[in-house]
């Protein structure tokens, strides 16, 4: 574990002395060795599931993917933000940096915590850096409004989660990770019980999130820099799915009942937000709530509690972390270009940069779902277990699919077919750092085909 910690760390103060014109270039070889260091976590050889084992850390089947994909996305947030900040004053582009070196060493000890405590307080530590590179960084005026949204959704979620936490330690005498699945099963009947059910909830089905307490992810994504947004889709949003699999060992007695609200919520937001994204304007907008669409499969996945759905709400989540993160970045370079999100003014783009409408058009099919990629293995295993729970969820998914299918392909029309506005006649060529930034984002998925097993979690 310190293996990768430790260089995380060592990234600030590289990023702080690094003479000006190598801060780039340093930090991005920095961050790409941690990235492949940690591919060593994958490699499961206890029996018991968990390995790399400290008093305070360790991994297993569960956290070990998401771990990675948090140190993958490193390199790629600074890989992606180079052009973003080039005309910044450098002790900016330093705290840039810093902030998003911040952020991964507080993921990695939400992801490895074996203390749910210690999750939770990384959990809300996530909250400052993401909240300053939201409203520092932001494009737009609307970027403090969007930064309000975020904080205060997410802080009235997870302070309810606190109490829970304190009597669930109050109850068994232990909150580590390795103990809660064997302590004595709770015997819950009050309605206090109940209400204690839904606050161990409610902080991750918002940072998921789920229809209904989902408006402040379009905000935050829309207003967010290239980086804010890889980050929130790709890691943020699955610290809500990783603490909902968690908890929901120790929740059980309960969860047949109370589940059903959110079951229903989780599958018409799959329908009400893919039908948002039919008639969105602004790119990233739609990509955002094409995020909050998927989001709800993974919480259908894991709120019905059977193998099937918690794997395939994992290999989702690790999927969708890819390939939200890619078409961020492809909004991205469109907006460095173009200087606006509006699709109707940035269209036609094939015919002056046909090698970008490769990887819209892979990472477009990816967001559809098009087998043989890890999203639709996710998607098939939680709407197979959905429809084993029951029939009548195959109308929502089925709906949810196709239209899923329609805004995907109606995204890679509109910005790339169609005639060529006269006034985007001269724009930049793409670079190098584009396609290996967009390369780097698809790889893994596609090598993800050949070994799904690293991403099966614990039913494998």
């Amino acid at each position: 574990m310190l293996k990768i910690l430790i260089p995380t760390l060592m990234l600030v103060p590289t990023a702080w002395l690094t003479p000006s014109k190598w801060l780039w270039p340093t930090t991005l070889a920095h961050s790409m060795m941690i990235a492949l260091f940690s591919l060593s976590w994958l490699k499961n050889t206890m029996e018991t599931g968990w390995s790399t084992i400290n008093p305070f850390m360790a991994t297993d089947p569960l956290s070990t993917p998401l771990l990675v994909l948090t140190c993958w996305l490193l390199p790629l947030m600074i890989l992606a933000s180079q052009n973003h900040t080039a005309t910044e004053p450098i002790n900016r582009q330093r705290m840039y940096i810093t902030l998003l070196t911040s952020l991964q060493i507080f993921l990695i000890l939400a992801f490895g915590a074996t203390e749910v405590i210690m999750f939770y307080v990384m959990f809300e530590a996530t909250l400052i850096p993401t909240l300053i590179i939201i409203t520092r960084w932001g494009n737009q005026t609307e970027r403090l409004n969007a930064g309000v949204y975020f904080l205060f959704y997410t802080l009235a979620g997870s302070l309810p989660l606190l109490v829970a936490l304190l009597l669930l330690q109050n109850y068994t005498g232990t909150l580590s990770l390795f103990t809660l699945p064997f302590s004595q099963p709770l015997h819950l009947s009050s309605y206090a019980d109940k209400l204690w059910w839904a606050g161990c909830l409610l902080a991750f089905l918002v940072k998921m999130p789920l229809y209904g307490v989902h408006l402040w992810l379009p905000k935050a994504h829309v207003e967010a820099p290239v980086a804010g947004s890889m980050v929130l889709a790709a890691v943020l949003l699955k610290l809500g799915g990783y603490g909902m699999m968690r908890m929901m060992v120790m929740l059980d007695p309960l969860t047949k009942e109370l589940s059903y609200p959110f079951l229903i919520f989780a599958l018409w937001g799959v329908i009400m937000t893919g039908s948002i994204c039919l008639r969105q304007t602004d790119l990233k907008s739609l990509i955002a709530y094409s995020s909050v669409s998927h989001m709800g499969l993974v919480v259908g996945g894991i709120l019905i509690q059977t193998p099937w759905g918690f794997a395939g709400a994992l290999i989702l989540m690790i999927a969708h972390g890819l390939t939200s993160s890619a078409l961020f970045c492809l909004a991205n370079t469109n907006y460095e270009r173009t200087h606006s999100r509006t699709m109707l003014l940035a269209r036609g783009l094939q015919i002056i940069l046909p090698l970008m409408t490769t990887w819209w058009f892979i990472a477009s099919l990816a967001n559809l779902a098009l087998p043989p990629l890890p999203n639709l293995m996710g998607e098939l295993m939680i709407i197979t277990s959905l429809f084993n729970w029951s029939w009548w969820t195959l109308a929502l998914t089925g709906a949810g699919t196709l239209i899923t299918a329609s805004y995907s392909l109606y995204m890679f029309l509109m910005t790339q077919r169609g005639p060529l506005p006269s006034h985007i006649i001269a724009l930049d060529p793409s670079h190098s750092r584009e396609h290996l930034l967009m390369a780097l984002h698809l790889l893994p998925l596609l090598l993800l085909i050949l070994k799904p097993e690293l991403v099966w979690g614990w039913t494998g």
